[in-house]
């Protein structure tokens, strides 16, 4: 008889206790223990993934450094974030909101590599569902395999009679294992499943791409060690009401993390977008005020983004702070320092501020563009359109240098920029002979920046 017994789980962190605690001693979060009943397998059981390797430990210095196989994916943004395609025995977690076209994008991939033989499982839709979005996205592969299964054990059966070359898994919260009596899921099946499927992956050379939910608070749903065992973590970004998706490498064992790749939902699929700053800057052709645009960096990818600023009298008693796309946070700290510093009135107004395209920008460099076109709704005094802004603001109104300013400019300069107004201590160190069509406008503080741009 298999023995059976109960154990609290965290959800965040996946440490197990034999009692239920209200905060956990590790990640020190609060209620996030679960009750689990776990079924421990008897020793003659062959449940699971059976492996056909025994490893044996080998002199480091005898071991071979030649790179590894990389599948061309058909898509240059995907292969760039991946570092140069999808490594073979990889294990790949994408995870993003409901709705945000991770399936869509999963099965972009298996219908794009034509002469790779994929099996995609899906646990979530019916193969008439993916069927029907095979159709609307256009691909004519004949050689992706589609399998409705969430028992475990059954999915690796089907695996040895398929030999796939690559294995997509919609998603990993609905397979399961009879291994644990948990319901699917649950910290357990998760973690139980996640590794089952990465001791699959190392010893078949097959990749392996899992889609994971997310939780209310953005986070990747199951515990954190399911980010620990997979080899790459990607992150879809983007709201539902704009038809842009940002694609964000979290983890990569493989390749550069804080990688970024930008998407176009279409009726027929995600389109790659392979210059963002056409795209993210409004083709407008009079010239508009409270609108700046700014070279960010986001990951090691510079892009031009317009910023759109809106100040209007407060309406009501006490004034209002909108931002979308910007920390607000810091909004309000540059607020502070244009109060203070430059000496304009903005406590009784009402201020709104909007990154276009509707994608989120941490980047510190975006201040002074923040600023300007703060500066310039409230003067109702419009910007030159050939005019960008990459620098950090400080709470003394100092204007900060940033990093990878080469970038920055050259990027400007590809665009067709003129000017673009930078710190005075970025100058240090720069190399002009590569700066032929852009003027750099060098500025130490605020109120330099308010004479050079609005005199």
């Amino acid at each position: 008889m298999a023995k059976t017994k109960t154990i609290f789980y965290c959800q965040n962190c996946g440490v197990e206790s034999a009692k239920w605690i209200g905060k956990c001693p590790y990640c020190n979060e609060w209620n996030t223990y679960v009750e689990e009943i776990v079924r421990k397998k008897d020793s003659g059981s062959t449940s699971g993934y059976r492996s056909s390797v025994t490893s044996s430990p080998e002199n480091l210095f005898n071991l071979s450094t030649s790179r590894e196989n990389r599948i061309d994916l058909k898509n240059s943004e995907l292969n760039r974030i991946l570092g140069g395609g999808l490594v073979s025995g990889s294990l790949v977690l994408l995870g993003g909101e409901p709705g945000i076209g991770k399936s869509t994008l999963a099965l972009q991939i298996a219908l794009g590599l034509e002469h790779l033989k994929t099996l995609y499982i899906s646990g979530e839709e019916s193969s008439q569902q993916i069927k029907l979005r095979a159709d609307r996205i256009g691909s004519k592969s004949k050689e992706c395999y589609i399998l409705n299964e969430t028992s475990l054990e059954h999915v690796f059966t089907q695996i040895s009679n398929v030999e796939p070359e690559l294995v997509i898994i919609d998603s990993i919260q609905t397979l399961h294992t009879d291994l644990l009596e948990s319901t699917p899921g649950s910290v357990s099946q998760v973690r139980e499943c996640a590794g089952q499927l990465l001791k699959f992956a190392k010893e078949s050379f097959v990749p392996v791409l899992i889609i994971g939910h997310i939780t209310k608070e953005g986070s990747l749903a199951g515990p954190k060690a399911l980010e620990h065992i997979v080899d790459t973590v990607l992150q879809f970004e983007g709201d539902q009401n704009h038809m842009y998706r940002i694609l964000r490498t979290v983890k990569n064992r493989f390749g550069a993390t804080s990688e970024l790749a930008l998407f176009e939902m279409h009726s027929t699929g995600l389109k790659e977008v392979i210059n963002p700053s056409e795209l993210l800057i409004s083709q407008h052709h009079e010239e508009l005020s409270g609108i700046a645009i700014s070279a960010t960096i986001d990951g090691i990818r510079p892009f031009l983004i317009e910023t759109q600023a809106l100040v209007s009298s407060a309406v009501y008693g006490t004034p209002q702070r909108s931002s979308t796309g910007f920390d607000l946070r810091r909004l309000s700290m540059l607020l502070a320092v244009l109060e203070k510093r430059a000496g304009f009135r903005l406590a009784a107004k009402d201020v709104f501020l909007n990154l276009a395209g509707g994608i989120k920008i941490a980047d510190p460099a975006l201040d002074l563009a923040v600023v300007t076109a703060i500066l310039s709704s409230n003067l109702d005094q419009p910007v030159g359109k050939k005019i960008c802004f990459s620098a950090e603001v400080g709470l003394s109104g100092e204007i900060r240098p940033v990093s990878r300013i080469e970038l920055r400019i050259a990027e400007a300069e590809n665009r067709g920029f003129s000017q673009i107004y930078i710190s005075k201590y970025n100058t240090k160190g720069l190399d002009r002979s590569k700066i032929k069509k852009i003027e750099l406008v060098p500025v130490d503080k605020i109120e330099q920046l308010v004479r050079r741009v609005f005199s």
